[in-house]
């Protein structure tokens, strides 16, 4: 039996060696790796917080419909026996009149009479058609319209375009209001960290900027930050006119604005009620359109508003040599009765303000910027000690006078 070449060995290793297997293996470890971070049992409590409300609102338009629906029907019987008891004293007026000097006023009195019916008959959900003896539009308190009503309570959107009539009905809305409200604020908030958390792994996982659009490290996370919230409210404009894109498909006499607008006015939860959707067939999608719409809009408010609170606290924050010089000078001219904090807190304002946006779009060399600096700095001490023998000389004399001279550089 022959040795094997161990160099004819290693090639023919090579000659079956398979790049995709490496691939392969790679993408299996990194499936295996996300599957043992997934948390089940978070991922459970998430799921059963979500379906709990949606339990706990089909159950209340439930009861809103068995509340509300007898006083409706009550009241659509009672609207067209109004309607039709006007109309026949209308006809009756005209054909038994025999006066023809008040023929004009009688017709008048009661075409005004059946005018206030007609109106308050569709308003009630009456469609004014003779032939058909006024029927009913549709229900205002269907299945559909009553669990879309009782999601409009829950995340106080309120549109007012339907609401309870009966003392039974109002009395259950406070107190599914009551419970329910603190239910969907806890769902919006599970939600939106959630998206929170996606934003952040797509953050972190995103390259970093171009050297030519950032000049240190410091502007450069100021600059992403930024970027990410732009794209946040990118994100979300999106998702308005990708919902109004949807509704229009059913609403056929709304436009795109239309459909833009009242997503707008739902998801900032004003829902002032002038557009509302009509038809129950979609309410069900419409309803989780709205609750997944609110939590990615209170999450990217929240982000908005974290950059402009750091955006404030970097222009309350000064460091560095003119701070310390700053300081120095408080520090020794307390006694001379100068005011210099006043003077301190002002040249801060100015210099926190200006500072920071000529580091963030200075050039890639940073020696231009050393060179101001430098020199901002030392006319700055030269200013602030001719404040100081100006304040002592002050002193000495009366009335005490402070001459100030500011210099503002290129910034």
């Amino acid at each position: 039996m022959s040795e094997t070449d161990p160099h004819n060995e290693l090639l023919e290793q090579l000659k079956k060696f398979d790049p995709n297997d490496c691939e392969r293996e790679t993408f299996t470890r990194k499936i295996q790796r996300i599957w043992k971070s997934f948390n089940v049992k978070k991922a459970l409590g998430h799921i059963g917080l979500f379906v709990s409300l949606a339990i706990y609102c089909g159950v209340g338009g439930i009861v809103f419909r068995e509340l509300e629906l007898p006083a409706e029907r009550a009241r659509v019987v009672e609207l067209r026996d109004i309607v039709r008891e006007k109309r026949l004293n209308f006809l009756t007026a005209i054909a038994n009149n025999t006066d023809v000097r008040n023929l004009e006023r009688l017709i008048s009195m009661e075409l005004a009479k059946y005018e206030i019916s007609v109106q308050e008959a569709v308003e009630g959900g009456l469609v004014i058609s003779i032939d058909d003896d006024f029927p009913a539009d549709e229900e205002k308190w269907s299945v559909m319209q009553a669990v879309f009503f009782s999601s409009t309570v829950l995340t106080t959107i309120g549109y007012g375009n339907i609401a309870p009539v009966t003392s039974s009905g109002r009395i259950f809305c406070m107190c599914f209001a009551l419970i329910g409200i603190p239910l969907t604020l806890s769902v919006i908030a599970d939600m939106g960290r959630l998206f929170a958390t996606a934003v952040s792994t797509v953050a972190k996982s995103l390259p970093s900027l171009p050297k030519w659009c950032r000049a240190k490290e410091d502007a450069d996370f100021s600059s992403r930050r930024w970027l990410y919230a732009l794209s946040a409210v990118g994100f979300l404009g999106l998702y308005l006119a990708i919902g109004a894109a949807l509704l229009i498909q059913w609403e056929e006499d709304w436009t795109f604005f239309d459909g833009f607008y009242f997503c707008f006015i739902t998801m900032t939860t004003i829902g002032f009620g002038d557009v509302v959707p009509q038809k129950p067939n979609y309410m069900l999608l419409c309803t989780l359109y709205i609750l997944v719409g609110l939590a990615l809009t209170s999450t990217i408010i929240e982000l908005v508003r974290r950059q402009y609170a750091q955006s404030w606290q970097k222009l309350q924050a000064l460091s560095g040599p003119l701070a310390e010089t700053l300081r120095r000078l408080g520090a020794s001219g307390g006694a001379s009765g100068l005011d210099v904090s006043a003077l301190q807190n002002d040249l801060k304002r100015v210099l926190t303000v200006s500072m920071p946006r000529r580091h963030g779009f200075s050039g890639p060399s940073s020696d231009g910027d050393d060179q101001e600096m430098a020199a901002l700095e030392a006319i700055t001490n030269a200013i602030l000690q001719e404040v100081k023998e100006a304040a002592h000389q002050a002193h000495k004399q009366h009335p005490k006078v402070v001459q100030i001279v500011i210099y503002e550089s290129s910034v």
